[in-house]
């Protein structure tokens, strides 16, 4: 599977009161758009993905364990020193879903909090992984989709492919006990392990520099 990520740019910052007259800030828009192809030449089926937030607000949303993280990681796995927000709420409205978030009172919440408030315009990007497939010139992409967080919250909406094309997303990514790993990172670990069996210590960094220039060079 591959790591996708899709920028969305039209959301909006909204105010609720909270406990004792505090603000709570809100981003809320389209986290997910479906039936149609992106400025990255991919497109997502509606069934797919609407399957796969039946899941993601069951194991995450409903529970309150939906968060993202400010900036666009290089990865699937949620970074919690990172965390800038929480998703409150996903839901469908025709072709797109709907989504709201809750700025958090983390240090990464708090710079998105001044972010806002100084009028930096944001968007949303969300994370997923999944394999394509290419019909009529687009990129589809397919069932085996799963969503690993609905928002990453990303600055400057004017020029997405800084964030659009994340520096692992041409990488394939495999399950391996639950968790999810880059397969080349594991094809170089296993082989590592096994050089160490058969050559000196000057062979072993030798074949330790090769294989990780092999691997930034994947990237």
């Amino acid at each position: 599977m591959k790591l996708i990520a899709e920028l969305n740019e039209s959301v909006k910052v909204i105010t609720e009161e909270g406990v004792e007259g505090k603000k709570n800030l809100y981003i809320h828009g389209p986290f997910i758009q479906t039936e149609v192809k992106n400025r990255n030449g991919r497109m997502y089926r509606r069934e797919s993905v609407a399957r796969e937030v039946n899941r993601y607000n069951e194991e995450y949303v409903n529970k309150g364990r939906a968060l993202g993280e400010l900036g666009h990681p290089d990865g699937p796995s949620l970074n919690l020193d990172r965390v800038s927000h929480k998703i409150v709420s996903l839901v469908p409205e025709g072709n797109d879903f709907i989504g709201k978030a809750q700025i958090l009172s983390t240090p990464m919440g708090e710079i998105a909090r001044n972010l806002i408030e100084s009028g930096v315009q944001l968007g949303v990007s969300t994370r997923g992984m999944g394999s394509l497939k290419e019909v009529n010139g687009v990129q589809v992409v397919q069932d085996d989709f799963y969503l690993a967080t609905a928002a990453d919250i990303v600055a400057d909406p004017s020029a997405p492919n800084a964030f659009v094309n994340g520096i692992m997303e041409g990488v394939d990514w495999v399950w391996d006990n639950g968790l999810l790993k880059a397969q080349e990172l594991e094809k170089a670990k296993k082989h590592i392990e096994e050089s160490a069996r058969k050559v000196n210590k000057k062979e072993l960094e030798e074949a330790q520099l090769r294989i990780f220039k092999h691997f930034v060079s994947n990237l």
